[in-house]
């Protein structure tokens, strides 16, 4: 059974200027933990896109609210949740309207969606609960030990 082996959790105001604060946050447990440049990339945009979707849409201008990140650090992935207090949206409302991006003007993707659609496309698992605010779990896997096919190896052909 594989458990949590630490686990942290911030709070900040649900303002634009505090996204990059989480986004460097993100990206130093990401590096320590050892994944690679590119999906410590695909970890912060997600994250930043959930945290951009509370700024906009969670809290109406007169509430001052907050937005709480959760990192759940295993042996094999991280589990990172962005959470907010604000109105519940209607996930399946939102994403019916998705459908694939292909052919499609990014003007006519409907706002919300394609932060949806980037974090499920970025991440290798996502969860989203509406019941009191929203709820948002992005789970992304660790493939230390992996090699990538045909890393550094010149193929048969080229080598002649």
């Amino acid at each position: 059974m594989n458990t949590a082996s630490d686990y942290l959790e911030m709070t900040v105001p649900a303002k634009p200027d505090f996204v990059g604060v989480v986004r460097l946050t993100i990206s130093g447990i990401a590096n320590r933990m050892g994944f690679a440049f590119d999906e410590i990339e695909d970890i912060k945009i997600a994250v930043s896109e959930a945290c951009t979707n509370v700024v906009n849409h969670a809290y109406s201008d007169a509430e001052l609210g907050q937005i709480r990140i959760g990192c759940n650090l295993h042996d094999d992935r991280l589990e990172v949740t962005v959470v907010d207090q604000g109105k519940s949206f209607d996930y399946n409302k939102v994403t019916e309207n998705l459908g694939p991006v292909d052919g499609k003007p990014v003007e006519q993707l409907t706002e919300g969606g394609l932060g949806l659609f980037l974090i499920e496309t970025l991440m290798d698992k996502v969860e989203i609960s509406g019941e009191a605010g929203v709820m948002v779990m992005m789970t992304k896997y660790l493939h230390r030990d992996e090699v990538e096919e045909n890393v550094d190896r010149t193929s048969p052909a080229s080598s002649q």
